[in-house]
């Protein structure tokens, strides 16, 4: 079995990885020390590799590890995503998410569509915010981003969801800004209050946020700036 010096070098550190013999412990706790380093490159083709014993979760601290290396792990991460298990496909759509170009959107959205019609709601806030990074090359994500802003049950997610139609398409969205200033999450609310039309319904209910003790600090004071200065004047 391999154990750890003190300070053990990146290469000791990989090396003890590659070994089908170490320890779990040791394994997990040298991915922790490689998540608070500069990247290993060389971590990237042990990936696959690092899961639990039956296969269907990585070994702790592997992701965090991964994600060190940043753009360097795009490539890999394309070939991650294609694979059957679902632990390293997500390790692989978060590298893309944060570091992928627009010709991963198609798998982006492929993904964030499977997790809507599997009812999976946990997670795709990240992959739609991903998606506001493409600006306009994502448009064909547009139609799902709606269906998710619509029907997601947490309402926390509604915000990212809004911020990424935003970024890809600004156009019609009025409706969804104005609802926005009756949404329960705070940050919603801001974004309604920064992008509703100036209509008189909008208006009075930026009158209501202005005044309401309840409300954040920050709505309060956006929703008399907005009153002071009509969107659009």
């Amino acid at each position: 079995m391999r154990h750890l010096d003190e300070t053990p070098t990146g290469g000791t550190l990989l090396t003890l990885l590659a070994d089908p013999g170490a320890r779990k412990d040791a394994k997990v706790h040298a991915l922790r020390l490689l998540a608070c380093r500069p990247s290993e490159p060389g971590l990237l083709a042990l990936v696959p590799s690092l899961s639990d014993q039956d296969g269907r979760f990585p070994l702790p601290g592997l992701a965090r590890a991964v994600a060190r290396c940043g753009p360097l792990a795009v490539p890999d991460a394309r070939t991650w995503v294609e694979d059957g298990r679902g632990w390293l496909v997500r390790i692989g759509l978060e590298i893309l998410a944060e570091h992928g170009d627009a010709s991963d959107v198609p798998v982006l959205t492929a993904h964030l569509t499977a997790d809507l019609e599997q009812g999976s709601w946990c997670g795709p806030k990240v992959l739609a915010a991903s998606l506001a990074r493409f600006g306009p090359q994502a448009a064909e994500a547009l139609p799902l981003l709606r269906r998710y802003w619509l029907h997601t049950p947490h309402s926390y997610e509604r915000p990212a969801y809004l911020e990424a139609l935003a970024a890809i398409d600004p156009d019609g969205l009025e409706h969804a800004y104005t609802e926005s200033l009756w949404d329960c999450e705070a940050d919603a609310r801001m974004l309604g209050i920064a992008g509703a039309p100036d209509l008189p319904q909008v208006r009075d209910r930026l009158a209501q946020l202005r005044d309401d003790p309840l409300e954040t600090p920050e709505a309060r004071r956006a929703a008399a700036a907005r009153l002071g200065r009509p969107r659009g004047v």
